[in-house]
């Protein structure tokens, strides 16, 4: 690691397999972010909790199920820290510091607890701690390793200033005014790649219109063909409008540019008919999944491989944990 770089720290939830949707919108930068920064992507499985707590046993089956699908994508151990988040105890002696620091109003505030108990009352008892408090855990997964850059959209804005607010308190409480400890991580904003379902809604695993990355080919097929396209564009000789058909998002990312404006121009002038223009996004998903499929096989053939990974990804990021609560007990007077 060089000094230039940034220490940039994020994590997802075990909760089932991945789809297309959690690629472009959070994978894909992950890639990227790998090549050039400091990275530590951890499995959030304490995260997890805060809404299936009433049924834990399941969330441990999602883990290795959640790095397979990561190191099939492309993640590599060699160049990012990739661990499990109950697995490094520290995460939650920080989460529990904070919390005495932490003001209920900051977190009655937050827009996603609010959002989040709206959307799922009726389904679940969200009444408690773990969910209200949730934002001091993901603070202390941030901090703990002093990052310096969180990747986020633009909807995550406010969880993100949230833990600058707390580093920003213990830093005021406990730190000398020109040697604060925690960094007040900035925002990586994404680029939007927001990916719809096969029926135009939000794609998701719970609507059953989804298309998951290891999903094999041939059950994708008979999707592709029934998509949604543009309700208008009755007959084959109809000028259509890609801007309203679900296909053409899934081409802006997956198929080449020079084909995209071909798809395009095809489809304004009813010279490509949706049938074609199916064939052509299943032709450009296939080139995409292959070798995401491949790396897969690999590694279940080898599933030793998935446990050795977290093993070395969890002593790493255990080892730099550590290091710095020992610096966090000086800091509270805490280092007996």
């Amino acid at each position: 690691m060089t000094a230039t770089k940034e220490c940039i720290v994020s994590g997802m939830r075990p909760t089932g397999p991945l789809h297309l949707g959690h690629h472009f919108g959070v994978l894909a930068n992950w890639l990227a972010l790998q090549e050039q920064h400091d990275c530590l992507f951890f499995v959030a499985d304490w995260h997890a909790l805060t809404t299936e707590y009433a049924d834990p046993k399941k969330v441990k089956g999602f883990v290795p199920g959640l790095v397979l699908d990561w190191v099939a994508a492309g993640l590599d151990p060699e160049k990012c820290i990739i661990f499990q988040q109950s697995q490094v105890k520290e995460h939650a002696e920080l989460h529990l510091l904070l919390s005495m620091l932490t003001p209920v109003g900051w977190l009655e505030r937050n827009p996603t607890y609010k959002d989040v108990a709206t959307e799922l009352a009726g389904q679940k008892d969200l009444a408690t701690y773990g969910f209200l408090g949730y934002p001091v855990l993901m603070a202390a997964d941030i901090i703990l390793y002093r990052s310096t850059a969180v990747p986020v959209g633009q909807d995550q804005l406010p969880h993100l200033e949230l833990t600058r607010e707390i580093a920003r308190r213990f830093n005021f409480l406990n730190c000398p005014e020109n040697a604060p400890f925690f960094p007040e991580p900035k925002a990586l904003l994404t680029e939007e790649a927001k990916l719809p379902g096969l029926d135009g809604r939000k794609m998701s695993k719970s609507y059953g219109n989804s298309i998951a990355l290891g999903e094999p080919l041939e059950d994708i097929a008979p999707k592709i063909k029934t998509m949604l396209t543009d309700k208008n564009r009755l007959r084959r000789t109809d000028a259509g409008d890609p801007d309203v058909c679900n296909l053409y998002p899934y081409h802006k990312l997956l198929t080449a540019p020079e084909a995209c404006a071909e798809i395009r121009e095809g489809c304004t002038k009813a010279t490509l008919g949706c049938v074609d223009c199916k064939k052509l996004l299943m032709e450009s998903l296939t080139a995409f999944l292959t070798p995401i499929h491949e790396r897969r096989r690999a590694l279940e053939a080898d599933p030793e491989r998935l446990w050795h990974i977290l093993e070395q990804g969890n002593a790493r990021a255990r080892a730099r944990a550590a290091e710095n609560m020992e610096a966090i007990r000086k800091a509270l007077n805490f280092d007996f």
